[in-house]
């Protein structure tokens, strides 16, 4: 325990975490190190296939049956109210943290009845996902509103990753947002993981070797990386693509890529494999529009990569200069490329590189504890990784 904190059980409930990897179950796990490092007691409880209670380097981990949502490649729910109620009732938490602002905004209601502070995060723009559900832009809007408002009123602190996120309650003239940017883990992800070897592995010297690291799901929009890969070979580039992942939408993809030099490894478990990659590309692809802090974007810059992201999501703002941002079209984006590729590699790997040493997860758990109203502790120093 670290000396003159008092100690803060913190119950951290997410929904849509993936069984194996995502930029949500990286965030919750660096905040958890950081969390327990500062002097508290995180708990985190996250839907899953089976129960377990299980002691993680970033804290007590509560997993509870969810069911899958169709479709998105193995992200699960915590469907079952009543359950998590009573776990949240039995944790008896000094302050909620939640991530869902869809199906878990019942929360705020438990924690104002048990008086207990809460704390919604705010990672996505709903806005923007609901777009990505079909809805016309004008009831997109509507209801997002709706939803931002009840959130509002619902939790005591509302805790943003980015200025695209907060905008959407900034236009509701609701009281200030906290904004909190995430971090990325500065030492796994790292220029000297550059590989030669790994390199010919995909790309003769003549190639320009094309990384996307992404959940092959609907929302990534994937197949904007196979299709400007297709345009940079017609207008004479000879690029090649790395596709980092898996999900719903491989086999769909496998057939698109046909006559491509497109590479799917499946999903890396092994971090310093992806960090590696990572720093070996020429340029990492992140063409999801509703992307929201984009850390496998952010482990790129600090790879020492540039990035091209699309226009529509948070990252413009999360890489600044250490990429580019392009309207989500296959020709904007092999144009960025281009643009890219016309830096001096030293420049753009420089200030990619720079660019991430801007965001430090110690950084982010101390305002997250603020935002928690509670002691920093030593949240200031550097976290424990975690994997």
């Amino acid at each position: 325990m670290t000396a003159g904190v008092s100690p803060a059980r913190i119950v951290r409930v997410a929904n849509f975490v993936t069984g194996r990897s995502g930029g949500l179950r990286t965030a919750l796990r660096h905040l958890g190190a950081g969390y327990l490092a500062a002097g508290h007691e995180p708990v985190l409880v996250i839907p899953g296939a089976r129960y377990g209670d299980t002691r993680r380097p970033w804290g007590r981990e509560i997993t509870l049956p969810g069911p899958e949502v169709p479709g998105t490649g193995g992200y699960r729910v915590l469907a079952d109210r009543r359950r998590l109620a009573r776990v949240l009732t039995d944790l008896a938490p000094d302050r909620l943290e939640v991530s869902d602002r869809s199906t878990l905004r019942w929360t705020g209601r438990w924690a104002r009845t048990h008086g207990v502070p809460s704390v919604m995060v705010s990672h996505e723009s709903l806005t923007g996902l609901l777009g990505q559900w079909r809805l016309p832009a004008g009831l997109a809007r509507r209801v997002a509103d709706r939803l931002n408002l009840q959130t509002r009123h619902g939790y005591d602190r509302i805790v943003c990753t980015t200025r695209w996120a907060a905008e959407e309650f900034a236009r509701l003239g609701a009281s200030p947002v906290d904004l909190v940017p995430l971090g990325v883990d500065l030492a796994t992800f790292h220029p000297r993981r550059a590989d030669p070897m790994l390199r010919e592995r995909y790309a003769d010297h003549t190639e320009v070797l094309l990384v996307h690291c992404a959940r092959l799901s609907v929302e990534k929009r994937p197949e904007l990386a196979v299709a400007a890969l297709a345009r940079l070979r017609r207008v004479g580039v000879p690029a090649v693509l790395v596709m980092v992942g898996d999900g719903p939408l491989r086999p769909a993809l496998a057939r698109r890529a046909a006559g491509l030099p497109v590479h799917f490894t499946g999903f890396l478990p092994d971090r310093a494999a992806i960090a590696a990659l990572l720093a070996t590309a020429d340029v990492v692809l992140a063409p999801g529009p509703v992307e929201t802090f984009g850390l496998a974007g952010l482990e790129a810059l600090a790879s020492g990569t540039p990035v091209v992201a699309n226009a529509a999501s948070a990252l413009p703002e999360v890489i600044g200069p250490g990429g580019l941002a392009a309207d989500g079209t296959p020709s904007a984006f092999a144009a960025a490329v281009v643009r890219l590729l016309e830096r001096p590699e030293s420049v753009r790997r420089r200030a990619a590189r720079q660019r991430a040493e801007e965001f430090g997860w110690p950084a982010a758990v101390a305002g997250f504890l603020r935002a928690h109203g509670v002691a920093a502790g030593q949240a200031g120093s550097e976290t424990p990784a975690v994997t």
